[in-house]
């Protein structure tokens, strides 16, 4: 790549970072997706680029098997870019404005039921309370059952969840403080059942001498907490135990039967978003498909023709 274009994509990055309070992760998204753009049309003046080109760009991304949401998002990113060296007068025009992406239906979420949960968190207890299981391997089961207890309590991304503070298992509250997307702070209820499971998995991990630095789930790898990859891996594992599908169980479906069981029960769709740090209701307005479902047992249940349709 070469300087201006670099120096220009760095400027983009920099601006996500300092205004709108960008994550490492999300950051490192943005930089792979435009590093393909502007590989794409390396050679080419960014001042030169027409929606023609982006249209040529486009395609190519098709042509290499992306699926529309991938490529969705990779225009997102080459929009937001051209914008800003619109808005910032390094670049003349705005070529991407007048781009289509590619259309793509919105999947609903994966969802387990409450009767799957149950069974899960029956299986995460059953665990730790096997005759003759090894030390390591209660520790294991103790720590398991207070990574579920907790995110089916909290609804947390999985990257809060494994990042949670030791402080987090001796809060006398029943609510924790999570600092999630965007370096924003929200409160999440906890129940007695996580606050338990936490209490046990810390007075567990002390007793095996296993408590270091400031992590709730510790471990030796490079950000000194345990991995989002090793929590789906053992949570697969569990679904196993429980009688689940591993195809439909991961830390993410656990968030979203948070956020859908307490639609179910009746909970406002506004505070479903604040318990889940959305910041646009839309991204929260996926899980409205359960009131469907819920309107209408209510209609099927209660209205006073319901029997002779």
């Amino acid at each position: 790549m070469s300087r201006v274009p670099r120096q220009r994509l760095n400027a983009f990055l920099d601006m996500l970072a300092a205004e709108r309070g960008a994550a490492r992760n999300t950051l490192d998204a943005y930089e792979r997706d435009i590093e393909d753009y502007l590989g794409f049309i390396a050679g080419m003046s960014l001042d030169a680029v027409t929606a023609g080109t982006i249209r040529d760009w486009l395609a190519d991304v098709a042509a290499r098997g992306l699926k529309a949401s991938s490529a969705a998002r990779r225009l997102s990113a080459v929009r937001q870019f051209h914008r800003f060296l619109y808005t910032e007068g390094l670049c003349p025009n705005d070529p991407a404005a007048a781009i289509e992406g590619p259309r793509q239906g919105r999947p609903l979420p994966k969802v387990v039921s409450v009767d799957h949960v149950d069974r899960l968190l029956a299986a995460a207890r059953e665990a730790c309370e096997r005759e003759g299981a090894t030390p390591p391997a209660r520790l294991k089961a103790l720590r398991m059952r207070c990574l579920v207890e907790m995110l089916y309590a909290t609804g947390l991304r999985v990257s809060e969840l494994i990042a949670l503070p030791i402080s987090a298992a001796t809060t006398r509250e029943r609510f924790l403080i999570v600092r999630g997307k965007g370096d924003k702070e929200r409160l999440v209820p906890l129940n007695e059942a996580a606050r338990a499971a936490a209490r046990g998995w810390l007075a567990a991990l002390r007793e095996a001498g296993q408590e270091q630095g400031r992590w709730l789930f510790p471990s030796d790898g490079v950000s000194g907490h345990l991995t989002r990859q090793a929590f789906a891996r053992d949570l697969k594992a569990l679904g196993g135990a429980a009688g689940l599908s591993a195809a439909s169980l991961s830390p993410h479906v656990l968030r979203h039967a948070f956020a859908s069981h307490l639609l179910q029960n009746g909970a406002d769709l506004r505070v479903v978003q604040e318990l889940l740090g959305h910041a646009d209701i839309a991204t929260t307005q996926i899980y409205t498909h359960v009131l469907d479902e819920r309107l209408k047992s209510m209609v099927r249940d209660l209205h006073p023709l319901a029997d002779g349709e």
